[in-house]
């Protein structure tokens, strides 16, 4: 079984989210605190949390995209494609949020964000259903930021 992991691409792949997450994290890291000062909903966990969830979550991005890589699917190029651009607007959101503090906008944003990741779901799953499976955790965590990010909008 793992002499058929190209172990090389599998970095590579898995590289590209916690790069993009490292990156958009660098460029926040001065409005930070912006989110342990703001008036927060019911259930908003501490602010230590969210640097381990999305760990794994960018973890698990990349491990599911290089299953849709290596698949032979004519369709593997668009649901990579769908994925790109779903990491993309992932970045632009904490920016949006932390940077700008336009609550009700990365709300906005946020919820552009979980369609792409349904239809990246979707395309997915139509190659691979255990890379379409890997994106779950990642939809439910953003569906609760979502929440967070509403909730943050009507209370500041």
């Amino acid at each position: 079984m793992f002499s058929s992991i190209n172990f090389k691409k599998l970095l590579k792949c898995i590289a590209l989210p916690v790069a993009v997450g490292v990156l958009s994290a660098l460029l926040t890291k001065g409005n930070m605190e912006v989110y342990k000062n703001i008036n927060q909903p019911p259930l908003a966990p501490p602010s230590w949390l969210f640097p381990v969830v999305w760990s794994v979550l960018f973890i698990l991005m990349g491990i599911s995209a290089y299953i849709i890589s290596q698949s032979d699917a004519p369709d593997k190029s668009m649901a990579l494609t769908v994925y790109g651009i779903q990491l993309a607007v992932n970045f632009f959101w904490s920016i949006i949020f932390f940077n700008m503090q336009a609550y009700t906008f990365a709300f906005v944003w946020l919820m552009f964000l979980w369609v792409l990741i349904i239809l990246m779901i979707y395309r997915f799953s139509k190659i691979n259903k255990i890379a379409a499976y890997l994106q779950i955790p990642y939809l439910i965590w953003v569906t609760f930021a979502a929440y967070l990010n509403l909730a943050i909008a009507i209370l500041n």
